[in-house]
C-alpha cells in the first residue's frame, strides 16, 4: 500500500516542513499519535516520552496543547514523534527552517545521534549550506525538478553547492549590498514614513520608539523569543494589549490592523499558513483578499475574473512556480507559498511592509528572489522592516539592524558597521558595551 501509514510500518518515518500537528491535542497526545492503543495518555506512552527527552536532551511539558507552544517548540515536538515511532529511515524536510540557533544545535546533535550512534538512515533536506556540509556523508542537489549534483560531501565546499542551486545571484546580491553601503548612508535622517512611539507589550516587548524612512530597510536581529515578532504585531496592530503610538505619513493610527491596513502597512507572518494565507483558497483568492476594492464593482461586488486576472499577476510579478492561479497554496511549495503571502500586498498602497522570517524555510534560489523584492520594494520608495534568523541575510538587505534581546532593543548598527560575528554576540548577550535601558532608535 501506497500510504504514510505503510511507509510508517516499514520503518519510515517523515518530519514534514509545515509540521502538522493536531493544535487542540497535548505535546504527549500528538507525539504518539500514530501509536496502538486504547490510551491517548497512559503511563508508557509517558515513560516513552520521557526517555525521548532524555535521548535527544531537550524537554516539552508534555501536557501543553501545541496551539500554545512557538514554531520552534513544535518543530520539536514533530522531531520526537518520528523518533516515537521507532523508524530506520527518518526523512526530515527543512526540520531547522523555524528553529533559533540553539535549537537547531539540539537538531544537529540528535541526527548525529541517530545516524552516527544508532546507525539510522537519515534523508535531510536543508537549505541552510552549513548544515549540509556539517551533517551529511553526500549531496544532491535538486532544481526544478533535476538533479544539478551529486556528490560526496567531503569533495565539495559551500559556493560549489550554492552554485549549482541558484548560478551567481547570491554574490550579484551581496555585491549590491556593498555598493548600496557606500553609495547611500544616513537614509534615517529624511522625514519617516513611519514612527512608533514607546510602543510596549506587558511581558512581550519593552517599550521602544524607532523611526523609519521612505526607501528604508530596517533588519531585525535577535534570537528567539527575543521580542522580534513580537514588536512587528505591535506596530501592524495585531497585539491588542500593545501600548503606545504609531504614526505613518504624519497621521497618528488607531490601534488595530484594519486602521493599518488602511493606513498602508502590509504585514507578512512568519506562520504563513496559519496567519499569512488561507490553506484551502486558490491562488487567485488569497492574492485578492487585502485589496477586493480594486476587483469589485461599486467597491463591494468581487468580480471572480478580476480576481483571476490578478493571480495571474502574481504569478508573473513574482515568478511563482504554478500552471495557473487556480492552485491551492497548500499545494505549493515554501518558497512559492510564500510569495503568495508577499503578492497580496502588492496589490493595495502598501508604504510600509513588516517582514517576519519571509525566508524561513525556503530554498536559496527563492530566498535570493525574495531579498531582491526586498530592495526592489525600497527602490520604490517603500520602507521595509524585515525580521531574520539569517544574520548574514540581514548585512545583505538591510540599510540599518536593530538587535532585539529579551523584549528590548538593545543595540542598532548600520550594515557597513557591523559582521554576523557582532549581532550574534549581542543577540546572545555576550557584549557588555551596548545600553540595556529602553532607548530611542533612528531619532
Amino acid at each position: 500500500r501506497d500510504n504514510p501509514k505503510a511507509a510508517n510500518d516499514m520503518g519510515v518515518a517523515t518530519i514534514h516542513q509545515h509540521i502538522p500537528l493536531v493544535p487542540t491535542l497535548s505535546v504527549l497526545e500528538n507525539i504518539f499519535l500514530g501509536s496502538n492503543g486504547h490510551w491517548r495518555r497512559s503511563s508508557d506512552s509517558r515513560l516513552q516520552f520521557e526517555e525521548l527527552c532524555k535521548r535527544v536532551g531537550y524537554r516539552l511539558d508534555p501536557d501543553a496543547l501545541v496551539s500554545s507552544l512557538s514554531i520552534g517548540a513544535r518543530q520539536m515536538v514533530s522531531i520526537f514523534q518520528a523518533l516515537g515511532t521507532g523508524a530506520d529511515l527518518i526523512v526530515m524536510d527543512e526540520p531547522t527552517a523555524s528553529l533559533a540557533s540553539e535549537e537547531r544545535e539540539l537538531v544537529y546533535a540528535t541526527v548525529r545521534l541517530l545516524s552516527r550512534g544508532e546507525n539510522k538512515a537519515i534523508l535531510f533536506v536543508s537549505h541552510f549550506l552549513d548544515e549540509v556540509m556539517s551533517l551529511t556523508d553526500e549531496v544532491t542537489v535538486l532544481r526544478d525538478g533535476k538533479a544539478m549534483l551529486r556528490a560526496a560531501t567531503a569533495d565539495l565546499d559551500e559556493n560549489q553547492i550554492a552554485e549549482a542551486i541558484v548560478g551567481k545571484q547570491i554574490v550579484a546580491l551581496e555585491r549590491e549590498a556593498e555598493r548600496r553601503n557606500a553609495l547611500t548612508p544616513g537614509l534615517q535622517d529624511n522625514d519617516p514614513a513611519m514612527e512608533v512611539r514607546e510602543l510596549a507589550s506587558p511581558g512581550k516587548l519593552a517599550p521602544v520608539s524607532l523611526k523609519v524612512a521612505r526607501g528604508e530597510v530596517v533588519g531585525v536581529a535577535g534570537l528567539l523569543g527575543s521580542g522580534r515578532s513580537e514588536l512587528l504585531h505591535a506596530i501592524y496592530g495585531s497585539d491588542k494589549y500593545a501600548t503606545g503610538t504609531v504614526v505613518v505619513d504624519g497621521k497618528q493610527l488607531a490601534r488595530g490592523t484594519g486602521a493599518a491596513v488602511r493606513a498602508g502597512i502590509g504585514l507578512v507572518p512568519e506562520d504563513r499558513m496559519a496567519q499569512g494565507l488561507v490553506p484551502d483558497f486558490e491562488i487567485w483568492r488569497n492574492v485578492s483578499l487585502p485589496a477586493l476594492q480594486g476587483v469589485s464593482i461599486f467597491n463591494s461586488l468581487p468580480v471572480a475574473q478580476r480576481e483571476r486576472d490578478r493571480g495571474w499577476e502574481a504569478i508573473r510579478l513574482l515568478s511563482i512556480k504554478a500552471d495557473s492561479p487556480e492552485i491551492l497554496v497548500k499545494e505549493l511549495s515554501g518558497g512559492n507559498a510564500q510569495k503568495v503571502t508577499i503578492a497580496k500586498w502588492l496589490f493595495s498602497d502598501v508604504k510600509l511592509f513588516l517582514l517576519d522570517e519571509p525566508t524561513a524555510g525556503i530554498d536559496i534560489g527563492a530566498k535570493t528572489e525574495i531579498l531582491r523584492l526586498v530592495r526592489q520594494l525600497a527602490g520604490e520608495g517603500k520602507s521595509v522592516i524585515i525580521v531574520s534568523s539569517e544574520f548574514e541575510e540581514l548585512l545583505t538587505v538591510s540599510d540599518r539592524i536593530l538587535i532585539m534581546r529579551d523584549g528590548r532593543c538593545i543595540a542598532e548598527r548600520t550594515a557597513q558597521e557591523t559582521t554576523e560575528h557582532e549581532l550574534l554576540l549581542l543577540a546572545g548577550g555576550q557584549s557588555a558595551n551596548v545600553e540595556a535601558e529602553d532607548r530611542s532608535i533612528g531619532s
